[in-house]
């Protein structure tokens, strides 16, 4: 009797594969299974089969970490890899005020939890800390009338050069008792805890205790190490494991567990720039204090790095890369896994050897982070992953922490399409820029080491919609110049692509832009020489006749192969852009863009420009296509970075 295997879940396969299975009996060679009741317990048998079959290929499916969807098997799985994911975290604010009260201690403390509101979006935000800060009072004098009436304590709390860091989110304590006889366990009730928050203490009733340091393995854990694990798991929430005697010390029966920490809303706490004081203060006996104003907070920089819960294909992806590393930090991808894992906020990472640059830096790597929100690391972001990447780095390595380089991509895009198929044409509009938008967050762009692909992105255009009949696009890159205002300083612009070169020039466009000695606007662009493989920079201006003035006929060098321009020393003093910036743009030689080394490839739609043109000849309303628009597929030739607005 033959055995037949169920390789798939089509319930009509599986319905024939019984017939002919019951077919090889002799019992039922001539049988009608259609004109027969026995086709309802045969329907019965395949629906039992596909049920199964179905069920058992979820399983299967959830027991492999490439093709689990469902969190809690994927962060299981990830667990037994030593894999922690990264918490929600909270948005932070680094502020300093001064407290004055009229105390004799000589000592504030500033409590965990609330210090400050900040205002976003109509909407209070509360900002915490997860540890007391102390700072030690000064007194000043109290002048009246007949001189010093008494004197008050001010204390400062944090500094330009030192400010206090406080966390967007609800400060939360919970407390355990030991109990050896149970298989206890330390799980924390709430979700969208920020992990890094977290603060263990090791104490008994009414007192706090020795606080515990939280450890991401056991390498270097002796029996006596105060010191704790944290893992994920059901519904987002947190375990702490304690030691066991042998790996880390083991909390004594009876004693009591304190946690503190801080729940936030993660990304939704970016941005106040403004708060309110609302903290408490305790003296040196533990008295409380009043100040006797409301302090004033100074902000130092405001609320950012706020980011959600780590995703099950972040997951997925970045735990077998770090269990790969274990915990060392040699090639390229064990840093990307690593930065991932202690600085959160990270989107993208670029490694980059010395030994790969120009001029070499033997013995240095140089790396280049691109935030979740916004382009730049802050110095005191710098500092602290520099730091912890220390306890992953090589004797005789050093780090260094670049900041990011960005090459934008811009299209120009005119869209033909047929009045008869679309309602209104903006709503046309809004679906192309919603699918650009769309294709810009894929994995091919918006990263380090991006491909910017045509094709693919005229693909996504002409399939929008029936009513786009044809798109003509034309593709630019530009890079960000950060001028140092009011400075003398050499600039270098690398863009990593070929540039298209025409003979007449006007290859690179800029922004407006002033410099000492003259108080016309003027503009950088292009001269190329004979052998169009190099040409030289030029400042220029426009006079009240439109025609082109050069100031300065050499301000640097451009390499059209390699896509380099090299400015000489010039002192810039003021921008028509915001922030100090001058855009330069060049039409790339391929419209394929790739973002090499530390170059972050961004897609960028805002300064895009979309065109619509209604296509006569499609609607028929130019059968002999007479005074039909025909775009060019070519660049204009203006001096300065604008676009050719169509009606």
């Amino acid at each position: 009797m033959p055995v037949t295997k169920f390789t798939n879940l089509d319930f009509d396969q599986i319905k024939t594969q019984i017939k002919e299975y019951l077919r090889a009996n002799s019992n039922f060679t001539d049988f009608d299974f259609e004109g027969s009741n026995f086709s309802v317990l045969i329907d019965t048998l395949a629906y039992n089969t596909y049920i199964s079959a179905f069920n058992s290929n979820l399983v299967v499916n959830e027991s492999f970490l490439d093709s689990a969807t469902l969190r809690e098997n994927v962060v299981s799985m990830a667990r037994n890899i030593g894999y922690v994911p990264r918490s929600k975290s909270a948005a932070r604010a680094s502020i300093s005020f001064s407290v004055i009260a009229n105390t004799t201690s000589s000592t504030m403390t500033l409590q965990p939890g609330l210090v400050c509101v900040g205002r976003q979006n109509d909407s209070d935000i509360v900002f915490s800390i997860s540890e007391s800060i102390t700072a030690t009072t000064e007194m000043s004098p109290i002048a009246g009338a007949g001189g010093i009436q008494g004197q008050l304590a001010v204390a400062n709390f944090g500094s330009a050069d030192a400010p206090i860091e406080v966390l967007e989110g609800t400060f939360l304590t919970s407390q355990y008792i030991v109990d050896g006889s149970l298989e206890q366990r330390f799980i924390l009730d709430n979700a969208n805890i920020d992990s890094s928050s977290i603060v263990a203490y090791v104490g008994s009733t009414g007192v706090l205790g020795k606080q515990y340091k939280m450890i991401d393995n056991i390498v270097g854990i002796s029996s006596i190490s105060d010191t704790y694990l944290i893992q994920e798991i059901q519904d987002e929430r947190y375990e702490l494991l304690f030691g066991d005697g042998i790996f880390g010390r083991k909390p004594e029966n009876g004693a009591v567990i304190t946690i503190q920490y801080i729940v936030t809303s993660g990304s939704e706490g970016n941005g106040p720039e403004f708060f309110n004081f609302a903290g408490n203060f305790l003296g040196d006996n533990g008295q409380v204090i009043v100040p006797s104003v409301i302090p004033t907070i100074n902000t130092i920089n405001a609320a950012s790095n706020g980011g959600d819960i780590e995703t099950i294909d972040s997951i997925k992806y970045f735990a077998p890369r770090l269990y790969s590393s274990q915990y060392r930090a040699v090639t390229s991808r064990d840093y990307e896994s690593i930065i991932q894992t202690i600085y959160p906020n990270t989107e993208s990472v670029s490694v980059v050897g010395g030994e790969e640059v120009d001029p070499p830096q033997f013995g240095t790597v140089l790396i280049t982070i691109k935030p979740k929100n916004g382009e730049f690391v802050s110095d005191f972001d710098k500092t602290q992953i520099l730091t912890k990447l220390k306890g992953y780095s090589l004797t005789g390595i050093n780090q260094k922490i670049v900041d990011l380089q960005v090459l934008y991509v811009e299209v120009e895009s005119f869209i033909y399409y047929d009045s008869t198929k679309v309602a209104t044409v903006n709503d046309l509009k809004t679906k192309i820029t919603t699918a650009l938008t769309t294709y810009s967050n894929s994995g091919d762009v918006n990263k380090f080491g991006g491909r910017f692909k045509y094709s693919k992105v005229l693909n996504v255009v002409d399939n929008i919609d029936k009513a786009i009949t044809s798109n003509i696009t034309r593709i630019k890159i530009r890079r960000n110049l950060n001028a140092l205002v009011n400075q003398f300083a050499q600039y270098e612009l690398c863009f990593g692509n070929q540039f298209n070169v025409k003979p007449e020039g006007l290859n690179i466009k800029s922004t407006g832009f002033k410099i000492l000695g003259t108080t016309e606007t003027v503009y950088f662009t292009d001269i190329p020489n004979e052998d169009k493989l190099t040409g030289t920079i030029s400042i220029v201006r426009k006079n009240a006749s439109g025609e082109t003035i050069v100031v300065v006929s050499s301000a640097g060098t451009i390499d059209y192969v390699h896509g380099e321009i090299n400015l000489s020393t010039i002192n810039i003093i003021s921008t028509d852009k915001p922030n100090n910036i001058v855009e330069v743009q060049a039409f790339p030689e391929s419209n394929d863009i790739i973002g090499l080394q530390d170059l972050y490839l961004d897609f960028n739609i805002p300064s895009s420009q979309i065109n619509m043109i209604k296509d006569t000849i499609t609607s028929g309303e130019q059968i002999s296509g007479v005074g039909y628009k025909v775009t060019s597929s070519y660049s204009n030739g203006e001096l300065t970075r604008t676009w050719l607005e169509l009606e």
